[in-house]
Parts: structure tokens; sequence; C-alpha cells
């Protein structure tokens, strides 16, 4: 079973470091001439699938933009993950899920076991009640051979209180998250060097990583970073944010890319201009 680590890897390679994000606001159904609703997120969300199958590393639908329109969107985000994965792209499903005990077994159970209809090849996971919480899907994912991404330097203002404060040891939480997930990915490295946990780290978060302490490229796993294009991230930021860990970042944009939709072709031509605007930044 190869390993998702391997597999975001060899599809960074193929297609540029870029996750487009499916996020189904309100404003973009409008410019998209869509009503906002179950029929105009399905033809919204499955109109960013069919123009981008098979042609970018990753598709992050953003659940909460789904479940805002109940069961029917929760129907579409099923729809999204089953037709994704068929045209071999793979999912990041974005629900920054975090609970202890048997709750976090469940979300683990939805979102990372096999036949579920919610389950992609990864999913976002937020680690305030601890790590240690975080196992059942941590293990659930190592076991399917699927990733967690997992938050740890965010570039909200009201993220700065939480994950830049110290530990009893007198480590930064954001620090403290990071050695967790390096010593998961140790014990279950591929081939690529990378392991099964990754981090959420903001592209707009300037030196915080060095200020703190926080050894990215020690992590050994992918880091997904949002706030590439629209939120203003270019080549100068990356390179301060990430370092020497360039290599592992897959760059996400959301925003900045659907805006050129509806049309397919513009939709692609859009990704395609930000896979390889990452792809310089990131692998110079």
């Amino acid at each position: 079973m190869t390993g998702f680590g391997d597999r975001l890897a060899a599809a960074m390679d193929r297609h540029g470091p870029l996750a487009v994000g499916i996020d189904p606001h309100p404003a973009l159904l409008r410019a998209w001439g869509l009503t906002d609703d179950g029929v105009g997120l399905r033809a919204f969300a499955l109109g960013v699938v069919d123009a981008l199958g098979g042609r970018v590393a990753a598709l992050k639908p953003q659940s909460a933009l789904f479940e805002r329109h109940g069961a029917a969107g929760v129907g579409v985000l099923e729809e999204v993950i089953f037709a994704a994965r068929r045209s071999e792209t793979l999912v990041i499903v974005d629900a920054k899920r975090g609970d202890v005990g048997s709750t976090m077994a469940g979300y683990a159970d939805a979102y990372l076991r096999d036949g579920s209809p919610l389950a992609g090849d990864a999913v976002t996971l937020s680690p305030y009640l601890g790590f240690g919480s975080l196992l059942p899907a941590v293990d659930a994912a190592v076991a399917s051979g699927r990733g967690v991404f997992v938050l740890a330097l965010t570039s909200n203002p009201e993220g700065v209180g939480v994950q830049h404060a110290a530990d009893g040891d007198g480590t930064p939480v954001a620090v403290a998250v990071a050695r967790a997930a390096a010593q998961v990915n140790a014990e279950n490295l591929g081939e690529s060097g990378l392991g099964p946990v990754g981090l959420v780290v903001g592209a707009t978060v300037g030196g915080a990583p060095a200020r703190l302490g926080l050894d990215l490229a020690a992590v050994h796993g992918p880091l997904l970073a949002p706030g590439v294009g629209a939120q203003g991230a270019g080549a100068v930021e990356l390179a301060q944010v990430f370092g020497t860990a360039r290599r592992a970042v897959l760059a996400s944009a959301s925003r900045s890319v659907l805006a050129a939709g509806p049309d397919p072709q513009a939709l692609a031509d859009a990704t395609a201009q930000a896979a390889a605007q990452a792809r310089a930044a990131l692998r110079p």
C-alpha cells in the first residue's frame, strides 16, 4: 500500500505543488450565476471537479461551506469526494475536526475509513484538546494509507494566543504539535521522505517559525499552506516561512483560482498559472 506522503509527493511532482480549495462561498455562487442552495452548490462544486480533476495535485473541499446547506450539502460533498477520487485526484477534506475518545474515533471512521462516503485521501484536524486526542484519526490514517493535516501555525490573529503560547514545559504549542507529528512520521516514512502526518502552516505567518524555533523540515511531513494568491503570499513570503522545507509545501489557493469560473477552460488556465507560480516559488 502506497502511503499518503508518497502519493502526494508524486502528485506535486506531476502537477505542481498546488491544492485548489473548493470553497462555495455565497458570493462565489452568485458570481458564477448560481443559486445559494443545494442545486447551485452541486453545479459549482462538481463544475470545479470536472474542470480540474486530473490537472492539479489535490482538491480541498471546505466541509463547512457544504454543511451549511444541510443534508443536501453533505450529499454534494460525498459526490465531490467520489468524483475527485474517480478522476485520480487527491482529496483533502478540510473539516478541522478535533475531539476526544469515542467522538474522535467517530470522526476517524467518517473521514478515514475505507468505504466511508466522506473519506478522501486526507482530512484536516485541530489539536487543541492535545495532540494525543487525535491518535484515533492518526492511527486510522496510517492503517488505511491516508493522511492528516494538523493545525500548527495559522494566519488568523487569534491563533497567536494559543499557538505561540508555551506549554507546561516552556515549549510553544506549535512546536509541540510539530514534534508530535514528526514522531509519528519517523515510524511511517515513505520513499519520498514524507510521512502521513502533515501540518497546516499559513503562508502569511512570516518569521513566526524561526522566532518559535519550529523546525518544519524536521517534521518530514507535508505542509499545507493556505494564504497563497488572494491573501497575498508570494515567493518571498513562502521562502521566509518555509525555508529549507519548501519542497514539502503544498500551497493552497481557492478564491484566486475559482474567480476564473464558471468557464472550465478559464478555470483550468488559472489553475495551471497558479501551479506554475507555486512550483517556481517552492522548487526554485
